[in-house]
């Protein structure tokens, strides 16, 4: 439904190893580092699997409330996003598990990231 989406964040370099740490798990990584001299002098970078869909910026922070949810092929991706996140620093907002609530195959885990926002990996595939 959406061809991609972008942040602001308070700490760039805190902020881009904790999402190369915990987006890795999924297979998503940095893809594309945007030259400065297109942005200002700011620091902006895509994250991705074939084509960058996740960015971030290093200026004009988001406020407010902010929840991501990034799709996972396996439950077990799932639990290596949700170690991988508290390892690299962010706190669980909801332990690796099914949410039947959601979905009778939902299969989730919550953290909060540098910034507070609420990020989840979700895997729908029945296992």
């Amino acid at each position: 439904m959406y061809d991609h989406m972008g942040l602001g964040v308070t700490d760039y370099q805190r902020s881009t190893a904790f999402y190369d740490a915990v987006l890795a798990p999924l297979g998503i990584r940095q893809l594309y580092v945007a030259p400065k001299e297109f942005t200002g002098g700011v620091d902006v970078v895509g994250y991705g699997v074939q084509r960058p869909m996740f960015w971030i910026s290093g200026a004009d922070p988001t406020r407010g409330k902010l929840h991501i949810a990034f799709a996972a092929e396996t439950r077990a991706q799932v639990d290596a996003f949700h170690a991988a996140a508290l390892k690299a620093g962010g706190k669980d907002n909801g332990p690796p598990g099914l949410r039947p609530h959601y979905d009778k195959d939902y299969y989730g885990a919550f953290v909060l990231d540098p910034d507070g926002f609420n990020v989840e990996a979700v895997c729908r595939a029945t296992e």
